[in-house]
């Protein structure tokens, strides 16, 4: 019997079971070489139409599904991509992740991830571990610079996100952080707002970045900004440094947090201090995490655009493992935009410190 591209494999006579199909068989039933095959099933080349088609028949017709392993000894890959987060409990990063896993699903990777705990777990190490089990990695542009010295050094496929890292020719995905500050800054300056505060996390470079853009948005306006700090970013550092923020001699109209989970913490204390947020004080934070739409009132935020940053940051890694030279370096900028919910109120519409509560 002469075997062609439609005609299928039949099992051994007696046999129990069918046996599983090959490369070996696709390309015995397609009438081409292993090589043919496996550069096909993996796109690493495209051949002619007809040959294509003789392929693409030939693992429909034998049900041919490739062993993640033999394909990792043929192309030296794993079929694996990771992501780093800095901490998981934050849905900024489950949101990253999210973005991340839609087009490493449609390229038939698997997602790994790891957590650093905002540093408090060794990060070389775990790099250096993921890093053994996958093809490329997705890293926050605020590891350590031993950390990145060591992915610089590596031959690694890498794309930062949050931004650029300092000093570093490479491939990243991120928000301006210094112009989305200035636009959450326009807003609290056009509603009124002439006493702010920013509680930062020093933590991270780009909360510098925040505080300079909140200035800029207030230069001219005569307003008094003042810089606070937290330990970690989250709520509990939002409870913790609320009666500090808003109960000092000079209390303020608007608190601006580094991210969403502070802002959380920080307006949950108001109201507990007896504040009543907006009226006594608006509060506004970073990242838009769905946590923020649910409380009362709902949080002001900049939409950091954390879903399309894990896509587009994904996308350029698998380009990067494919070889595309333009994914190697540059910066893909993604634009943030200011949510305004119902914790910040111009100020106009209310007596400015009326009815506070000390």
């Amino acid at each position: 019997m002469t075997v062609n591209s439609r005609t299928p494999i039949a099992a051994p006579e007696g046999a129990g079971r069918r046996r599983a199909s090959t490369i070996r068989d696709v390309a015995q039933a397609a009438g081409v070489s292993t090589a043919t095959v496996s550069k096909f099933l993996n796109g690493g080349q495209r051949f002619t139409r007809e040959v294509e088609e003789r392929v693409a028949q030939a693992v429909r017709d034998l049900g041919y599904s490739s062993n993640p392993m033999a394909r990792g000894m043929i192309t030296g890959r794993t079929g694996n991509v990771g992501i780093v987060v800095l901490d998981v409990r934050n849905p900024h990063f489950t949101s990253l992740i999210r973005g991340a896993s839609r087009p490493a699903a449609e390229a038939e990777l698997n997602l790994l991830f790891a957590d650093i705990a905002e540093g408090l777990a060794p990060e070389l190490p775990t790099l250096q571990a993921l890093s053994r089990r996958v093809d490329g990695l997705i890293v926050s542009a605020r590891l350590s610079d031993e950390a990145r010295a060591w992915l610089g050094a590596s031959d690694m496929p890498v794309v930062y996100y949050g931004g650029p890292p300092a000093q570093q020719d490479c491939s990243s995905v991120g928000i301006d952080n210094r112009a989305a500050a200035a636009m959450l800054g326009r807003h609290l300056r056009e509603l009124g707002h002439r006493r702010l505060r920013y509680v930062g996390f020093s933590g991270a470079r780009w909360s510098q970045e925040r505080w300079l853009g909140l200035q800029q948005a207030f230069e001219g306006s005569g307003a008094e900004l003042h810089r606070h700090d937290v330990n970690e970013a989250s709520a509990d550092e939002g409870e913790r440094i609320a009666s500090e923020v808003l109960l000092s001699a000079d209390a303020p109209d608007a608190v601006v947090a580094y991210n969403d989970l502070i802002a959380l913490g920080l307006l949950g204390q108001a109201q507990a201090l007896g504040l009543a947020v907006p009226h006594d004080v608006s509060i506004a934070g970073f990242d838009n995490i769905v946590y923020g739409r649910y409380t009362s009132p709902a949080l002001t935020t900049v939409d950091s655009g954390s879903e399309q940053t894990g896509e587009r940051a994904m996308r350029r890694l698998i380009a990067r493992i494919g070889g595309d030279p333009a994914a190697r370096s540059g910066h893909e900028l993604i634009a943030a935009r200011v949510i305004v919910r119902g914790s910040t109120l111009g100020r106009p519409a209310v007596s400015r410190g009326e009815g506070r509560t000390r």
